[in-house]
């Protein structure tokens, strides 16, 4: 008999579990939408740097024709004289290197632009040159 009670109540309770909160009533549950909305985040970019601002070396040109009065003229103007001799190649080897920094800092300028514009299209903010 006690098995019997036993048996009927967790039939009972396996029933309601089963049948959960549908046996108070069904209510219309809202209707859920999913929607997948792309958000742009923003890229705030860095201030640029300062321009170079570079100092301009004077080279003196001094041949076996004015070399003692270069010597002379030196030597009164500055406290010692030291020499640094280049050669012509050496001069052009040292113009080129400078045009191929001067060409290769403009192309990475162009392409910082060219990566701005895209942004700023997007609406992203970006930094001014100070």
């Amino acid at each position: 008999m006690y098995s019997i009670q036993l048996k009927r109540v967790v039939l009972l309770l396996t029933l309601l579990t089963i049948s959960g909160c549908s046996l108070w009533g069904k209510k219309d549950a809202p209707i859920v939408e999913v929607r997948t909305i792309e958000v742009k985040v923003p890229i705030v970019h860095p201030v640029l740097p300062r321009a170079i601002n570079l100092k301009e070396p004077y080279f003196h040109v001094v041949s076996r024709v004015n070399l003692d009065e270069f010597i002379e003229d030196f030597e009164k103007r500055n406290d010692v004289l030291v020499f640094t001799a280049m050669s012509i190649g050496d001069y052009e080897l040292m113009a080129y290197n400078m045009q191929e920094i001067k060409r290769y800092i403009d192309q990475l300028k162009e392409v910082i632009v060219y990566y701005r514009k895209i942004n700023d299209d997007e609406g992203v903010k970006s930094g001014e040159a100070k």
